[in-house]
């Protein structure tokens, strides 16, 4: 059967999983009386609750609207630049894209990001105007900065003939021309078909040995690691032996293949013989990983691997050593973190583990903030309990010895009336301006080069600056001098000085030194971080002081206690917010901030040496 393999390439919310609904339900895939989820690709809870997606992942149509049926292997990629590596990974393993742009946000980071790589293997992308029914929509602008983009990133003639579909994904239309009928999806299949390749096989590749490079890793409780990837040569059976190679060419094992599980709608299904071209999944290896050459016993060479970006970001997990420590989490012990930590590197390359000297705390690299959340907050959803340190970023030394950090390329939407403050705000912390222009609709937009650390904690500020209505959107440029000190928090934090269960009536009489993060009834400890000082420095409080009960009769009546709401952060607002002699503690239940030295004079010991330091 003629198979087309694609993936579908995007910025964060431009609709790709929305799209792909549409493809399975009016391909056949999904009966039309059944019942999907909304976004039926994205399987994992996080993706769900924040609405994007996190790992890519394989569907496959049958699509016989044409002279005969033919199957589409479609791949829906994540859009965040934090889960880029899924991205380059998955491109290796297709033969054509659509670039789903926004009509009327047109291009963005992560679509100069995705669209980069997709160029640099030679694709030639089909461009899909998405959201052009919104009344703020505008598709030529859309397009004309569309080329641009093609023609800056390098795109040869052919490239630069993209073929343009519009397309309202959620109501499940497509056309080549914005006068259509707009009825359903059939001219971007007919697209498809016209100007995507079949899968480039050698003549003899289904008798020669099997060669196929595995670009996504999943487990599996039942069928234990899960490898997927595209058949160079050869036909995978149940029941044979293979073996595994490193990127170098090192034998890594031999497995006898339990498995070929081929993709059929939004499920898979094991299969007997699979031939080259098709994207499969394969059971029975146990130490196999991303980019790693699963192989007949007879082949000697690595099939070549894709280059990953480096990690922006790092942050130091250790195990939760709080005196509320093991009260939520069943998961404590630095062993179990690391074999946590382990499973996950294995199965994201974009993530780097290594131990630090004391060997019970983990550093975690990553691409940014939001992928490290999105771990940790798993982690936690399983019960682990973690202490968290501030995120740093990852320098590396040129060939002087001179220290380069991460630049990231900031593309910011604000109202014309607060790119002001936004401009200002950034250039105290190093940013670069690099293009502002109108965007329309009383909108500018700003381009800068900003520091990766500058970033960390800066998207809350930015929303509070812009009063909700900024877009901030960001992706890895380039490592470069570093540019000297940044400042950082301003306010010092209110720190408890006891343990115990925190009082309305101390909490009330504390609201006038600053913002409170606890409410009355919360289990607190010495050290803990209650909340935000109006001034500059740290300051030791007493959250557990009760009002004195006498039996004389006050003479004006005691009011009721009124307090302000306490101040309740998210998982990466809190990483984002703490300094350097902070942490996070992370419970299945709760998230609290806590200095690192709980006493106070270990405290001050810890900043004389750091001075002295």
């Amino acid at each position: 059967m003629p198979l087309r393999n694609l993936a579908i390439i995007a910025h964060v919310d431009h609709g790709k999983t929305t799209l792909v609904d549409e493809m399975l339900r009016q391909s056949g895939a999904v009966r039309e009386n059944s019942d999907m989820a909304e976004r039926a690709m994205d399987s994992n809870d996080i993706e769900r609750e924040r609405g994007i997606t996190i790992l890519a992942k394989c569907t496959s149509v049958l699509w016989e609207g044409g002279d005969e049926p033919v199957r589409l292997n479609i791949v829906d990629t994540p859009g965040h630049a934090d889960f880029g590596g899924e991205v380059e990974r998955i491109l290796s393993m297709v033969d054509g894209c659509l670039l789903l742009i926004d009509a009327t946000e047109g291009p963005m980071p992560q679509t100069k990001f995705v669209l980069s790589k997709a160029l640099a293997l030679g694709m030639k992308p089909i461009v899909v105007l998405n959201k052009v029914d919104r009344p703020s929509a505008d598709p030529d602008t859309a397009l004309d900065a569309a080329f641009d983009l093609f023609a800056a990133l390098g795109a040869n003639d052919e490239q630069l003939d993209f073929p343009v579909v519009y397309a309202a994904g959620r109501d499940g239309w497509a056309d080549h021309s914005l006068e259509g009928p707009r009825e359903n999806l059939i001219p971007l299949f007919e697209t498809i078909l016209d100007r995507i390749p079949a899968p480039t096989v050698a003549e003899n590749a289904a008798d020669e040995p099997f060669r196929m490079l595995a670009t996504t890793l999943e487990a599996d409780p039942f069928l234990g690691r899960i490898l997927t990837g595209r058949i160079i040569s050869g036909k995978a059976k149940p029941g044979v032996t293979m073996k595994a190679l490193s990127r170098d060419g090192n034998l890594i094992e031999q497995a006898r293949v339990s498995k070929v599980l081929a993709f059929r709608g939004l499920k898979r299904q094991p299969v007997d013989e699979a031939a080259p071209g098709d994207i499969i999944a394969i059971a029975g290896f146990s130490k196999a990983s991303v980019s790693d050459t699963l192989c007949d016993m007879a082949v000697t060479d690595a099939l070549p691997a894709q280059p990953i970006d480096p990690p922006t970001l790092s942050i130091t997990l250790a195990p939760n050593d709080s005196p509320l420590a093991g009260r939520e989490g069943d998961k404590v012990q630095s062993r179990v973190i690391r074999e946590r930590l382990m499973r996950q590197a294995e199965g994201d390359v974009a993530i780097t583990i290594t131990e630090t000297e004391s060997k019970d705390a983990f550093e975690v690299a990553g691409r940014g903030e939001l992928q490290l959340g999105v771990l940790i907050e798993n982690m936690r959803r399983e019960g682990f309990e973690l202490a968290v340190s501030r995120p740093r970023v990852v320098t590396r030394l040129d060939e002087n010895g001179q220290a380069l950090e991460p630049i990231e390329e900031v593309v910011i939407d604000v109202d014309d009336d607060y790119s002001g403050v936004v401009i200002e705000k950034l250039s105290q912390k190093k940013a670069d301006l690099v293009e502002m222009k109108p965007a329309g609709a009383g909108k500018t937009r700003l381009i800068m080069h900003v520091p990766s650390r500058a970033l960390i904690g800066y998207h809350g500020e930015f929303l509070t600056d812009t009063r909700g209505t900024g877009v901030m959107n960001r992706s890895y440029l380039e490592h470069a001098p570093h540019k000297g000190p940044i400042e950082g928090r301003r306010n010092g934090v209110l720190i408890s000085n006891g343990d115990g269960t925190a009082v309305p009536y101390a909490i009330w009489n504390l609201e006038e030194r600053g913002v409170m993060f606890i409410q009355p009834g919360e289990q607190i400890y010495e050290g803990m971080i209650v909340g935000e000082n109006a001034k500059p420095n740290d300051l030791d409080v007493n959250p557990l002081k009760a009002k004195q009960l006498t039996n004389i009769r006050a003479a004006g009546k005691d009011d009721a206690v009124k307090l302000t709401p306490p101040k309740r952060m998210s998982l990466e607002q809190a990483i984002a917010y703490i300094d350097d002699d902070e942490l996070v503690e992370v419970t299945p239940k709760s998230i609290r901030l806590r200095k690192i030295a709980l006493k106070p004079h270990l405290r001050k010991k810890r900043a004389k040496d750091n001075l002295q330091g």
